[in-house]
């Protein structure tokens, strides 16, 4: 089995900073891309940012400049570090990676079990 365990979210006011981290465990042979999406009540799950296995980036406009995404290979993890928050901010935020769990088979997507930031005064 491969999990993905989020941690990191939490409530902090506008303005303020957070960061979530997001491991994989498991039977796990190599990973590709990582990211990070988000959920806000009554909305579609959003894109946040990406990062492949050979370190580009991607970020949705709405972050730019304010969130940064990493990873680190050697830990199966990746990181967003979260600054400015602001309430639209606020979501259920998810990790994804893309696992390929053995040699012989295709990579396929996994999701953590979400993890909740709330922006408010």
């Amino acid at each position: 089995q491969v999990q993905l365990v989020e941690s990191g979210g939490g409530l902090v006011q506008p303005g303020g900073s957070l960061s979530l981290s997001c491991a994989a465990s498991g039977s796990v042979f190599s990973i590709n891309a990582m990211g990070w999406y988000r959920q806000a009540p009554g909305k579609q799950r959003e894109l946040v940012a990406t990062i492949a296995s050979d370190g580009s980036i991607n970020y949705a406009d709405s972050v730019k400049g304010r969130f940064t995404i990493s990873r680190d290979n050697a830990k199966n993890t990746v990181y967003l570090q979260m600054n400015s928050l602001n309430a639209e901010d606020t979501a259920v935020y998810y990790c994804n990676a893309n696992i390929q769990r053995y040699h012989y088979s295709s990579s396929r997507p996994f999701w953590g079990q979400g993890t909740q930031v709330t922006v408010s005064s």
